[in-house]
């Protein structure tokens, strides 16, 4: 994490705060939204814009699961997600991150790996297993 190199503006810092006191993933609108609760002037494009360098800082997690909006994270430590393929809902999931993959991956394609990421996808108990419109 690169929290000490990054100016932590009032802006960030409260977006950056606001993130941290949820685990539900949230798109840009939905912290922009939350953010001005505390920050009632911010532009969405403000949010959109520190969200990025955030990201780009490894402060938090940019998540590019199913739908068409990102979604953000503020446990930047490496971990999985799962993702409803009905409702589109994102849980972490508590499951150790497979460092062996990257060698076999790198033994297969002679590429250094320097990362990964994996999804899994399913139906959340709230859609007791049945899709509503499958968002894949």
């Amino acid at each position: 994490m690169n929290e000490g190199k990054l100016r932590l503006t009032k802006q960030r810092q409260i977006i950056l705060a606001e993130l941290r006191k949820v685990t539900s993933h949230p798109t840009a609108d939905d912290l922009y939204n939350m953010v001005r609760q505390r920050l009632p002037k911010i532009s969405l494009g403000t949010v959109y814009r520190n969200l990025e360098i955030l990201s780009d800082n490894g402060i938090i997690q940019k998540l590019d699961v199913g739908g068409t909006q990102k979604r953000f994270d503020g446990n930047a430590e490496r971990h999985y997600h799962i993702r409803c393929a009905s409702c589109g809902r994102v849980d972490d999931l508590h499951l150790p991150p497979d460092e062996n993959v990257e060698d076999k991956a790198a033994k297969l394609t002679n590429f250094k790996i320097i990362r990964h990421h994996l999804e899994f996808v399913g139906y959340c108990p709230s859609c007791n297993g049945g899709p509503k419109s499958a968002r894949f």
